[in-house]
């Protein structure tokens, strides 16, 4: 072996870069553990500026803790110097050897001791010594150990890095210098103490915060309102603000300042680095509001007052506050005497539910016929309120409260006399008087002998509390009684509502003789069309008792019968309306004579086809109180919803709302077929709990829509194959129902329900154009109306009236209603409620989510 192969700088050279590495690392591992104190000491204080401690205390507090941390840091650096010691390279070596198996750097290195002269030995040492320098090529760096948890048996250290990552995520490197401006000789000695500046503005106009050390303009806009904050440190007293933008302004030496901004002025902090600002304030618009539209009102007495609004930020809130125009009244008869107390009849405004409140228009819905001031002047003042509180009032108005007209003549006298009895209780006796004279020939004036007993009731308990005084529970007694028998009056038999026709008809060609204004045609126009479509509904009530009572009958030679629609019906009347307003008062008559025959010829007709109801016609029926015995469980859980969040609300609306919710409780929360007695509200018979009661309820609702699937005509259609997959529909939904009301998910139980009657209303289109595709080119199947179908009813108008299966007839939902009217009704109410901010989020979510699918 040659000499140079067991030179050690030879053998060394080969792990020369292992070596320096490793060395290296021992210097790391020494560094760390003498100078961790230093480092720690250094890293705190920089997380410390960066979280901008210096700027929250005293500078006097910053001296303290400055001298403070170079003391620490002057012991750091002597205690790491004095342990601090350079590896030497025999320990580097030595780690090195170590981490390589069999030691192989001191192999390479001995010498042979013994028998070194021995041949064999020689070889034999040799080749250990060849195979040792082959492992010096897998040397590598050893990875130093830069623990040091024995050198700091309380982790101080890691509190300095926690500190330190908390000022990376909510600090910032640029307050570090902020501590320059503290001592002797830094860059802003001469501006002063350290501030800050915030302006806020009000949260309802979004607008953004504005950091007050960024504005270097002179000039700053600023909405009335906004909150300044303003914070000063340093020495107390070398900064001052003045400012003459809000109601304390003035000059102040306080380190914490906040006012608000409610005028235009200046705004200066005054001392070395101050700043002046000019404030120009942006005015909070107040909002308006206005009457906008013709007030309509329907035949049932319900109005709709049309309105505008507008703010700059959008309204809030609003009110309709009606006042008594005394001295526009008529001051006869029993108002002759001064009014009884009533507060003025306030009704809160609607708001839009969804987007922009700065400028819209609704429609102010509601039935003021049960007040006491209906259809009397009164004074219509709108009121709007916007987020800063600023209220605005409209012109005031002068209108007849809208209310119900009533055109029989018993029903008139009752009405006016109810009137009477609400503007002063001391008209009772004269009331009664009126009363006595209208019963002195009651059948001249009644045609059931049950009105006029009813009459004589509230007469005789009229007649029993006049001597002691009406007590206010007598007098809202005796007044809903009185308008109950005038609405039953009203709202009477068929010769009633033809009577009220004619008289119609006879005003209406009385004021053409006389040459009526324009405005006097249009409301006696208005008078004829409501009281021919109340004849309408009783012609078709009345001929439909006849038919269930005599049976079918034929209704003449369908050859000489003509169909109306109520679109020609409607352009007739408006043909009348523009002939009168032309002039041409003869041409109206003739044509007000012919509307005049037309209706008294007017009869509902039928198809003549078989006896009974066919298969198609049964089913029809059955779907149609299914539908319906689903609405009445919909409303009876929407009903427990509300129950839930307003206890004890429901039923205690004000006297304006009982008007508006006359009529629409008709056919609602009815008990099904498949109710059994007692399951009602609150507990069912047998201890359930209400939605416990609704849910056996579905229950058997869904079973019987089952039976009605399976034996569906139709079947093997288009159409009756689509009917029997909306129904399937349906039948999931009510599923659903079920498990929701078990659950107590009220909410989700509507909105399942809701899903269900869409799916029966779609089965029952698609199982109607069945039928008609099955009924085309049948025999002896042509009824009165061109087109019928067997056992198809109509009314004079061409409506549907009964359950014939044709496409669209609802007829059970509705009840002969008018369903634009009915469900324009329900959307108001719909909006009324969403409107009101005050009833609970669930609720309102719910009711924003009818308002998105209807």
């Amino acid at each position: 072996m040659a000499q140079n192969d067991t030179d050690p700088a030879t053998i060394l050279g080969q792990i020369r870069w292992p070596l320096r590495l490793t060395r290296l690392g021992m210097t790391a591992e020494r560094g760390a553990r003498a100078f961790w104190p230093l480092w720690s000491v250094i890293i705190g204080t920089l997380a410390a500026l960066m979280l901008g401690l210096q700027d929250l205390v005293a500078v006097e507090w910053v001296w303290a803790a400055g001298l403070l941390v170079a003391v620490l840091a002057l012991w750091a650096l002597v205690y790491g110097v004095r342990r601090f010691r350079l590896p030497p390279e025999e320990a580097a070596l030595a780690r090195l050897d170590n981490s390589l198996k069999g030691h192989p750097i001191q192999a390479a290195l001995d010498r042979q001791a013994v028998g070194a002269t021995d041949t064999a030995s020689l070889a034999v040492w040799r080749a250990h010594q060849q195979r040792m320098r082959e492992r010096l090529a897998s040397a590598r760096a050893v990875e130093p150990d830069l623990r040091v948890a024995r050198s700091d048996p309380f982790a101080l250290r890691y509190v300095a890095l926690l500190a330190l990552s908390v000022a990376i995520l909510f600090g910032s490197l640029m307050r570090v210098q902020s501590v320059t401006t503290m001592g002797a000789g830094g860059p802003d000695l001469a501006q002063g103490p350290a501030w800050e500046g915030w302006m806020e503005p009000p949260a309802y106009t979004a607008l953004p915060s504005v950091y007050l050390n960024d504005i270097t303009a002179p000039g700053l806009d600023v909405p009335e309102g906004a909150q300044i904050t303003l914070r000063m440190y340093g020495e107390v007293g070398a900064l001052s603000v003045t400012e003459d933008v809000s109601n304390t302004g003035g000059a102040s030496e306080e380190t914490a300042q906040e006012f608000e901004v409610v005028r235009s002025g200046e705004l200066a902090i005054d001392g070395q680095g101050g700043r002046v600002w000019q404030v120009a304030m942006i005015p909070d618009q107040a909002p308006a509001v206005a009457r906008d539209g013709e007030i309509e009102t329907t035949y049932e007495g319900e109005s709709s007052i049309p309105f505008t609004a507008t703010d700059d930020h959008g309204v809030v809130a609003g009110l309709a506050r009606f006042t008594l125009a005394l001295d526009e009244v008529d001051r006869r008869y029993g108002r002759e005497i001064e009014p009884e107390a009533h507060p003025d009849l306030e009704v809160p405004l609607p708001m839009p539910v969804a987007g922009d409140r700065s400028d819209f228009s609704e429609m102010l819905v509601e039935n003021y016929s049960l007040h006491p001031w209906a259809n009397l002047p009164v004074r219509l003042e709108l009121e709007v309120e916007d987020d800063r509180g600023q209220r605005a009032l409209s012109q005031v108005e002068v209108l007849d409260l809208p209310g119900r007209n009533f055109f029989d003549p018993v029903a008139s006298a009752l009405v006016e006399q109810r009137q009477a009895l609400l503007w002063n209780r001391q008209n009772a006796r004269d009331v009664a008087q009126i009363m006595r004279t209208i019963l002195h020939r009651p059948d001249a004036l009644f045609r059931d002998e049950a009105q006029a007993e009813t009459l004589r009731g509230i007469l005789a308990s009229l007649e029993q509390a006049v001597p002691e005084g009406l007590t206010d529970q007598q007098q809202a007694d005796l007044a809903q009684a009185l308008w109950d028998l005038a609405l039953e009056l009203e709202e009477g038999d068929l010769e009633d509502a033809r009577e009220r026709m004619e008289r119609a008809q006879e005003r209406l060609q009385e004021a053409m003789r006389n040459g009526a204004s324009d405005a006097e045609i249009a409301e006696l126009m208005q008078e004829l069309r409501e009281a021919t479509d109340d004849y309408m509904r009783q012609l078709a009530r009345e001929q439909q008792r006849e038919r269930e009572q005599n049976g079918d009958t034929a209704q003449g030679d369908p050859q000489n019968m003509m169909e109306m629609s109520q679109n020609d019906l409607q352009r007739m009347m408006d043909r009348i309306q523009e002939l009168m307003k032309q002039g041409r008062m003869a041409e109206a008559q003739e044509a007000l004579e012919q509307l005049r025959q037309m209706m008294e010829n007017m009869q509902v007709t039928e198809g003549q086809g078989g006896q009974g109801q066919s298969p198609g016609e049964q089913a029809m029926e059955g779907l149609s109180e299914t539908l319906r015995e689903q609405q009445g469980l919909s409303d009876e859980a929407f009903r427990d919803l509300q129950e839930q969040f307003n206890p004890g609300q429901q039923g205690q609306q004000g006297q304006q709302g009982q008007g508006q919710q006359q009529g629409q409780g008709q056919g609602q929360g009815q008990p099904g077929q498949g109710q059994q007695p007692g399951q009602g509200q609150g507990q069912s018979g047998n201890g359930q709990s209400l939605d416990e009661s609704l849910a056996e309820r579905q229950r058997a609702l869904r079973d019987e829509l089952s039976r009605q699937r399976r034996n569906l005509p139709g079947q093997g259609t288009e159409e009756g194959d689509e009917a029997a997959e909306a129904l399937g529909r349906a039948e999931e939904a009510m599923d659903g129902a079920e498990k929701a009301l078990r659950d107590g998910d009220l909410p989700g139980a509507i909105s399942e329900q809701s899903e269900a009657m869409e799916a029966l209303r779609e089965g029952m289109r698609s199982l109607g154009e069945a039928m008609a595709q099955q009924q085309q080119g049948g025999e002896g199947q042509q009824g009165m109306a061109e087109g019928g179908n067997p056992g198809e009813r109509r009314d004079p108008l061409g409506r549907n009236a009964g359950t014939s299966g044709q496409t669209g007839t609802d007829e059970g939902l509705l009840q002969g209603e008018d369903v634009y009217r009915r469900a324009r009704e329900l959307l108001d109410e719909i909006r009324r409620r969403t409107g009101d901010a005050e009833r609970p989020t669930a609720e309102l979510e719910y009711l924003e989510r009818l308002l998105e699918r209807f």
